[in-house]
């Protein structure tokens, strides 16, 4: 065997073990989110800003909305990447793969961020599992190179 064929080999076999890796990371912080999702409701039913309820605020309102709807895009993505990784192998699945592992910790971070906001300074304490939440999600975010990944 070539010098220069086994690195490519190996390379091969763990890109092949990779995709499932992959999408597991993308679940948790689909849980990660819903998790915050809850403790942003419930906390916007407890708390008041200018004179009412968070929970009563447009704006408030829009943003919940907004961080479902991304959840929820993120949910389907990879459930569709999931699907095609049984369906077709983890070749012909990376494109989805790739786009599943950029979206997913783009919407943790956006939702966890915004559950940071409703809780405000008690979001970033140790009050919270928010903070520890979001620096999951970041670390993610970072390990997965979302910035510079190459989607086929």
């Amino acid at each position: 065997m070539k010098k220069h064929i086994f690195p490519r080999l190996v390379m091969r076999i763990l890109q092949a073990r990779l995709g499932p890796g992959r999408l597991h990371h993308c679940m948790r912080l689909i849980g990660a989110a819903e998790r915050g999702m809850q403790l942003m409701a419930h906390r916007a039913l407890g708390r008041k800003a200018s004179g009412k309820m968070i929970s009563q605020h447009g704006s408030f309102i829009s943003d919940l909305a907004k961080c479902r709807v991304e959840l929820e895009k993120t949910r389907l993505l990879v459930l569709e990447a999931v699907d095609q990784l049984d369906r077709y192998g983890n070749k012909k699945a990376r494109g989805i793969i790739a786009m599943a592992k950029v979206a997913a910790p783009q919407m943790g971070l956006m939702v966890l961020d915004m559950a940071i906001q409703v809780h405000g300074a008690a979001g970033v304490s140790s009050d919270t599992v928010l903070s520890h939440l979001w620096a999951t999600a970041r670390t993610l975010r970072i390990a997965v190179h979302t910035k510079f990944t190459w989607v086929p």
